[in-house]
């Protein structure tokens, strides 16, 4: 591998909340209807799964608009999080998102990284709250003693 920039991919069924900076190659297995937030942005939440697994994207404005079922897509530098207690990935304006190829992909349903996992967003929560004390205690110049 030595001499090539690709980047890692990351199976699905690896991800856990809070993950940055990732890599994957999904098919889209299923594209949600689109919601439209307050700022008249459209988002649509997207099935997408590889051979580990299962999980949902959210997907805004023009990409979910030219999205189909069926394409293969290559995702850099995405994040994980947690929304109404799923597990979802999403997409960065720094990150590549592009169509790959459509529908010669071995792909697997199971495990559903989405399921709804209450616990899961409680730790994942828990430890936001606990990076974001960290991150205000350094700036405020706090925790070290003297």
């Amino acid at each position: 591998m030595a001499g090539t920039n690709s980047p890692v991919m990351m199976p699905i069924k690896d991800l856990k909340p809070g993950m940055n900076n990732l890599n994957l190659t999904f098919i889209v297995i299923e594209i949600g209807r689109p919601t439209t937030t307050k700022e008249s942005q459209e988002v649509r939440t997207v099935k997408v799964a590889d051979r580990s697994g299962m999980v949902n994207l959210s997907l805004w404005n023009e990409p979910g608009k030219v999205l189909l079922s069926g394409d293969i897509v290559r995702m850099s530098r995405g994040y994980s999080g947690m929304f109404k207690n799923c597990m979802t990935i999403y997409t960065t304006k720094f990150g590549e998102f592009v169509k790959i190829g459509e529908f010669c992909m071995i792909f697997s349903e199971t495990p559903n990284m989405s399921e709804p996992n209450a616990e899961l967003a409680a730790q994942y929560e828990k430890e936001e709250v606990e990076r974001k004390a960290e991150i205000a205690a350094r700036k405020s110049g706090g925790g070290r003693g003297g």
